[in-house]
């Protein structure tokens, strides 16, 4: 099988601008832990785009490497290899319609893509749609609204970006001043209330309706100048994990086109487990499930084409994926 990797940030997305530090670490290590998980795997063909300032700082060896330069077309270099492979893999932030927009690329193409379908990105890459879905299905999710034409009322707020990834562009408003100054921002925001607990993530797989959870991650966060800032995530954090199979599995058939491999963001407090939000692709947990678990999720990925995953724990321990 001929795959085309394509993690948007390192692949040359930005190759016209200046990197964005935070979002190019994780991407880095993203596209070096998906490419080591394919090289055990065999008969694999491997092609991966590379933005030319981070070609010393991953190892592409034995794997067909394309530089991505200043004066290079990412998009139309990544429909001219999309049309040799098989299969695609793209990891995107969501905004922009970034990831939506690739998907339907490769779907369009007629390729295989290795990821859920456009449309349930354009669900799960937008808070605001994911709530109203989740919401609909009682699943327990952190009560949302959009910005635009909201009051303030005392207490403390998270105001995000309706298609932000991570924590960019996100702020805690704790009075009427702060919120003052998020309502001349341009764009579209969602407000939630501000819940203190314990963030964690799920690693998934899904298919067709079905979920399967890999591990439990623990995030760790800072705020710094009323912002969220990711510094660590625990993957395979210890505990019960059957306190999350049935929200996986209710997820599952809450959003029966989610495919592949997928996160999801939790808030835990001593009365409830809320799901926060749902990415569509990997995200930065994934970069330690290998050493942690022996499970190779690129593998897994391949087998939900003709089944279910035979998902075979060879490991069991925690480790810490430092973030900048």
């Amino acid at each position: 099988m001929k795959i085309l990797i394509f993690e948007y940030i390192s692949s040359g997305g930005f190759n016209k601008q200046e990197l964005p530090e935070s979002l190019a670490d994780e991407g880095r290590l993203m596209l070096q832990a998906l490419l080591d998980n394919f090289t055990t795997i065999k008969d694999m063909e491997l092609t991966v785009m590379l933005d030319s300032r981070l070609a010393d700082s991953i190892n592409t060896a034995g794997i067909n490497t394309v530089i991505i330069g200043p004066d290079h077309n990412s998009e139309e270099e990544f429909v001219r290899l999309a049309s040799h492979c098989d299969a695609v893999w793209p990891i995107a932030p969501e905004f922009d319609g970034l990831l939506q927009t690739l998907c339907r690329t490769v779907e369009s193409m007629g390729k295989l893509l290795l990821t859920s379908p456009p449309d349930m990105v354009a669900i799960t890459g937008n808070k605001f749609y994911t709530w109203q879905h989740l919401n609909q299905q009682s699943i327990a999710t952190v009560p949302t609204r959009l910005f635009d034409g909201v009051n303030y009322a005392p207490g403390e707020w998270i105001i995000k970006p309706v298609d932000g990834a991570g924590c960019a562009d996100s702020y805690l408003i704790i009075d009427q001043q702060d919120f003052d100054l998020m309502s001349v921002r341009n764009g579209q925001y969602i407000i939630q209330p501000h819940i203190t607990g314990k963030k964690t993530s799920l690693s998934c797989l899904f298919k067709q309706g079905q979920g399967w959870l890999l591990c439990a991650n623990l995030q760790h966060f800072s705020i710094i100048d009323k912002q969220y800032h990711l510094s660590e995530i625990t993957v395979n954090y210890p505990g019960d994990l059957r306190l999350y199979r049935d929200i996986v599995e209710n997820i599952a058939r809450a959003l029966p086109e989610l495919w592949g491999y997928v996160g999801i963001d939790l808030i835990e407090t001593p009365e409830h487990i809320l799901v926060l939000e749902i990415n569509p692709r990997l995200t930065t947990s994934f970069t330690g499930i290998y050493e942690a678990t022996g499970i190779n999720v690129a593998e897994a990925v391949l087998q939900l084409l003709n089944g279910q995953p035979a998902l075979r724990a060879t490991n069991n321990q925690s480790i810490t994926i430092r973030v900048k």
